[in-house]
């Protein structure tokens, strides 16, 4: 990782220096691993190895890019994942700094200077779902709430029930190429203006996070590719995401979404995780619906933080 930023901290008589760090392509799998560790259940959504795993997709120098790391002696302790498009960084923070008043100020620091080209200058937005003192930092800090989100989860303590489709499974060890190319042309027609291609999804299915990643294609009575999703776990007892979910736009209004949600949540049973996460925008009442009928609970609404100048 490059070094950017480095302050020292004065930690009971002993300095620790804080340092924010540019990942590169042979840092990443290390960085995929120490978020992976701080899923919790019962703990808000936040950055997850699948949502790293997905912007693999892109390449791995371009994912190295987007994201940036802070460390304290060396111990990887927050990422974040930048979203130039958006204007958004998404923040994962371990659970040791949960309420670290010193850490929070420093990753704020770095998020607020323009030097170090986090953010737009005068501009941006976080995505910061746990980290009680970075939180309450941003909050006083004058960022106020963005658009609202609702996250939903289900437990995998019960067996799972049959989704009613036929489900073919893409995993580390099962690739099909004629399964990949309806994965592949389902996400192209869930999406208007998708960018999807064969080429992305192989890029992403050979990186690190896929090994514990499945991709399912859902298939109606009549043969055709209705619906797909990717599940990713963070290890055993740890909580999953569904991340991206969706149904081809030609097969809508049958059923197919409820089905392939249910059949992502009896993938990552199957895979050995506590529970099946995901985070939608408040506004896509559809999509919150479907989440609901497939047994997923409504959690409370959150927020990003923006910054207004």
């Amino acid at each position: 990782m490059k070094t950017n930023c480095v302050v020292a901290v004065v930690w009971l008589g002993r300095c620790m220096s804080i340092t924010m760090q540019l990942a590169t392509p042979d840092s990443l799998s290390e960085i995929v691993e120490a978020v992976a560790v701080w899923q919790h259940a019962g703990v808000p959504v936040q950055l997850h190895p699948g949502d790293l795993g997905w912007n693999w997709s892109l390449g791995a120098q371009e994912l190295a890019e987007a994201v940036r790391v802070w460390t304290r002696d060396g111990q990887i302790l927050a990422v974040g994942m930048v979203d130039d498009a958006a204007g958004l960084i998404r923040m994962g923070i371990a659970p040791s700094v949960d309420e670290d008043a010193a850490f929070a100020a420093q990753m704020l620091a770095d998020l607020s200077d323009p030097v170090q080209g986090v953010l737009p200058d005068g501009a941006g937005a976080v995505e910061a779902r746990f980290g009680a003192a970075f939180r309450d930092l941003l909050h006083r800090s004058g960022w106020v709430a963005d658009e609202p989100w609702t996250p939903l989860s289900r437990e995998l303590i019960e067996q799972v029930e049959d989704c009613g489709l036929r489900v073919e499974v893409i995993d580390a060890h099962n690739i099909r190429d004629r399964i990949v190319q309806d994965r592949v042309a389902v996400q192209r027609a869930m999406f208007p203006n998708s960018t999807f291609t064969l080429e992305r999804w192989r890029a992403m299915a050979a990186a690190p996070p896929y090994r514990r990643a499945r991709c399912l294609v859902g298939y109606d009575r009549d043969g055709d590719a209705v619906a797909t999703v990717t599940v990713w776990s963070a290890g055993e007892g740890r909580p999953g995401l569904l991340e991206p979910l969706g149904v081809h736009r030609d097969h809508r209004g049958h059923g197919y979404g409820r089905a392939i949600t249910v059949a992502a949540a009896a993938a990552l049973q199957e895979m050995g995780s506590s529970s099946a996460t995901v985070c939608t925008p408040s506004s896509n009442v559809g999509g919150v619906a479907t989440y609901v009928s497939a047994g997923f609970q409504k959690l409370p609404d959150v927020t990003d933080f923006r910054r207004t100048s």
